[in-house]
């Protein structure tokens, strides 16, 4: 059994070795480039299906690990490897916050081609409209746990 300091450490490698690979996935499928994401949503142009290939992709890959790891262990009782619990959303509620939140997220991700993950991901390439999104959004999450306490 490991201590908890090492089993803090692996579960940090764990993490980052985790987002290398996705940041690297989405290198790979060229995900990082605004103009894929919006050519996806031309449907009137020139509309590029790659993107819902990357997402079918993606789906599929983590349903089988889902299915054959993680279910399993929750079935037959098994914690996690590097943590003392599962944590599953427990949330089922469709509320006002979510559908906003889902709206502006949206609309957001049209407009500039660029969700959270592919523009850390894209920082390597030092593209100033990158660091502009990146502030943009987290002025956006302080702005929204700011609304969210009141």
């Amino acid at each position: 059994m490991l201590n908890s300091t090492t089993n803090r450490y692996l579960s940090m490698f764990s993490i980052f070795i985790c987002g290398v690979i996705f940041a690297a996935g989405l290198q790979l499928a060229a995900m990082t480039h605004p103009s894929k994401v919006q050519g996806f949503l031309d449907i009137s142009g020139l509309w590029d299906p790659s993107l819902a290939l990357v997402l079918f992709a993606a789906t599929g890959i983590f349903s089988l690990g889902f299915w054959t790891v993680i279910k399993v262990r929750i079935r037959n009782q098994q914690t996690p490897v590097l943590a003392s619990s599962f944590q599953l959303p427990t949330a089922t509620l469709l509320d006002k916050q979510l559908i906003i939140g889902s709206i502006v997220f949206g609309i957001g991700w049209g407009l500039s081609g660029v969700c959270p993950g592919p523009a850390i991901a894209h920082l390597i390439y030092l593209d100033v409209k990158i660091f502009g999104f990146i502030i943009a959004m987290l002025v956006g999450m302080a702005i929204a746990k700011q609304l969210k306490k009141q």
